[in-house]
């Protein structure tokens, strides 16, 4: 088996363990709120990041070098992490991945001012056509728009804007910045707003909270492998495997079926993130291939971005994240 191959094996093992990461969100959010899920997912997910920074070899304090940069992209990933949680709390599992796909699209708009990414008209077509994908799941006019879905929106906007900093300053500041400052956000937040939303949680349930923060970080890992293992313009597509686990999980335990727009919603999508991808990758295309270069994965706050846990893993290596 070829190292790309193995790599796309990777990545739908990591993304599969990322679909089962979001179920145990979606059955805690219908009980309980998205500021008490995300606080005590990002506190249980301390100690293992405390394990990586006692392992970091790389010097420095945790100022961050770009401070600028590292409150809004701390900003996006507060946005991002409550946008997931109080989504998947409303809406089927695959209506959400749907709208959460058109992430690629806006990191390919977002990459023209902020990395100087000259966008030729291939990629806006498919830009645009992803957008019109994004309506055709939507069904403005024909359905009742919620905050449901204003979130999985939310969920896209801020994975964007934080992958986009990340691959902006990513090759300045510590590892140890980039994890810690989203986290302590998170936890800081949430945790000023729990006594306004507190519920008791029994042990089974408090359970199910440190295996969210288990998941993100497994899922994290295996991704890591598939990056390292496989080229990015194949490993980045897998991505989309997630609307299947989607579909198989939304049956299977929420009584959940996506519709026909729904479908061919997604289906658009997928097909306009791909061809970015396949564009990107080819030679003299794109000066900083930030769609295809980026680790696709929305951030919680209980564990880092998969480009900042590969700096930690094997450092002094990456110079562009």
């Amino acid at each position: 088996m070829g190292d790309n191959a193995r790599g796309a094996l990777l990545a739908l093992a990591s993304f599969g363990v990322f679909a089962t990461h979001d179920v145990v969100i979606k059955v805690l959010g219908s009980g309980y709120s998205p500021v008490q899920l995300i606080f005590f997912s990002v506190t249980l997910a301390f100690p293992l990041a405390l394990v990586m920074i006692i392992g970091d070899p790389e010097p420095g304090t945790l100022r961050p070098r770009h401070p600028w940069w590292v409150a809004l992209r701390t900003a996006a990933g507060f946005l991002t992490a409550t946008s997931a949680f109080y989504a998947f709390s409303q809406l089927p599992l695959a209506q959400v991945y749907a709208l959460i796909f058109a992430t690629p699209l806006l990191i390919t708009v977002l990459a023209i001012p902020v990395l100087g990414e000259t966008v030729g008209i291939h990629r806006w077509a498919a830009v645009l056509v992803g957008l019109a994908g994004v309506l055709v799941v939507l069904r403005p006019g024909q359905t009742e728009l919620s905050l449901g879905h204003l979130a999985a929106l939310g969920v896209a906007i801020g994975g964007s804007t934080a992958s986009i900093v990340v691959r902006k300053i990513g090759h300045d500041e510590r590892p140890v910045v980039l994890l810690l400052y989203p986290m302590i956000a998170n936890f800081v937040l949430m945790g000023a707003a729990l006594a306004f939303v507190y519920k008791p949680m029994p042990i089974s349930d408090f359970g199910l909270m440190a295996l969210i923060a288990v998941l993100g970080w497994i899922g994290g890992r295996i991704m890591v492998a598939a990056y390292s293992t496989g080229e990015a313009v194949v490993v980045a597509p897998m991505q989309y495997s997630q609307i299947i686990w989607a579909t198989a999980y939304g049956a299977m335990f929420f009584d959940e079926l996506p519709d026909g727009a729904t479908i061919l919603g997604t289906g658009i999508i997928i097909a306009s993130g791909i061809y970015i991808v396949l564009r990107e990758g080819r030679g003299g295309r794109s000066a900083h291939r930030p769609v295809s270069q980026t680790r696709l994965r929305w951030e919680t706050g209980s564990a880092p971005r998969a480009s900042v846990l590969k700096r930690f893993l094997r450092p002094g290596r990456f110079r562009q994240e």
